[in-house]
């Protein structure tokens, strides 16, 4: 099974967030300077989608309890955040960008 798919991310401008639906999974876009990442849209702490929160550089701020992780590599970087948010890795592509879902 070809667990990647390719996403349209014309109008996604950096600083940004977008919540997609990929395969069976909740997936969180931040544009980061241009530059694209993919992450669970789940907080690791509350298990709530991290849609609304606040990108600042690559650190995402949760919009329930305020903690805060870097959505380069899904580390935790303010409390009450302690655990990884799982990350897929992504790929410019013709039409936006490939989000491999296998890798999580």
């Amino acid at each position: 099974m070809n667990a990647a798919v390719v996403v349209d991310v014309s109008g996604l401008e950096p600083g940004e967030l977008r919540a997609i639906e990929a395969g069976e999974r909740q997936v969180l876009l931040c544009n980061v300077a241009g530059e694209y990442f993919a992450l669970e849209n789940r907080c690791p702490h509350a298990e709530m989608p991290l849609v609304g929160g606040r990108l600042e550089g690559a650190v995402l701020e949760c919009p329930l309890h305020g903690g805060k992780l870097d959505v380069r590599d899904g580390s935790p970087q303010q409390l009450p955040i302690r655990r990884h948010v799982v990350t897929f890795p992504v790929r410019q592509v013709a039409g936006g960008i490939e989000i491999d879902l296998n890798s999580a």
